[in-house]
């Protein structure tokens, strides 16, 4: 007698398109638990940041988004990069809070350490808190989409490509504005350039 063996490959082994397929053809709940365990913690923190550092709207935000993925798995189009598709639904997301509030709320952004301690160096160490309330302010005083842009890029770390699918702009445009900020924050932090 043939014994039936139903071969299904770890879910961890494979990519977030592969598993994104997997729910989208066949409704596959346990392939969208191994997305939200991929995901979950990264899109919580990106809506932290975006609607102003409230952890339960974080919390209720990143459960709207998986509702919704779900609810659009059979519009997800198999091979397509996982993660602008996430990140264009978040935006999507942030953007009508922002118009349901009709203010701009805002994060911080956290500065990365150099190959020196600051802990061993009070004045290093103070003025790097400096610069993190500056910048923290510069950000908090843009117009939303140009504090999306650098959260992005920036905390996110989507590349240019990604960028310009997830805001729906050319690359071109994503560059332009990227360097254009860049430029502003640069100009209006020249007093740190020693860090």
């Amino acid at each position: 007698m043939a014994v039936k063996i139903n071969f299904r490959p770890s879910l961890w082994k494979l990519s977030d398109e592969e598993l994104m397929g997997r729910v989208r053809q066949m409704g596959d709940e346990k392939a969208f638990d191994e997305l939200y365990r991929r995901y979950a913690r990264r899109l919580h923190g990106f809506f932290f940041r975006m609607l102003g550092r409230e952890e339960q709207l974080a919390a209720d935000f990143t459960q709207e988004l998986f509702l919704r993925v779900w609810a659009a798995r059979g519009r997800y189009e198999c091979g397509r990069e996982l993660c602008p598709w996430l990140f264009t639904m978040a935006y999507n997301l942030c953007r009508n809070e922002y118009r349901f509030r009709n203010i701009a709320v805002g994060f911080e952004e956290e500065v990365r350490g150099g190959p020196w301690t600051y802990e061993e160096q009070p004045e290093l160490r103070m003025d790097v808190q400096m610069f993190d309330r500056e910048l923290s302010t510069l950000l908090d005083k843009l117009p939303p989409e140009q504090r999306v842009l650098f959260a992005l890029r920036y905390e996110e770390e989507l590349t240019v490509p990604q960028l310009a699918e997830v805001m729906g702009i050319p690359e071109g445009t994503v560059k332009s504005r990227l360097h254009y900020l860049l430029q502003y924050l640069r100009k209006k932090l020249k007093v740190y350039e020693t860090l």
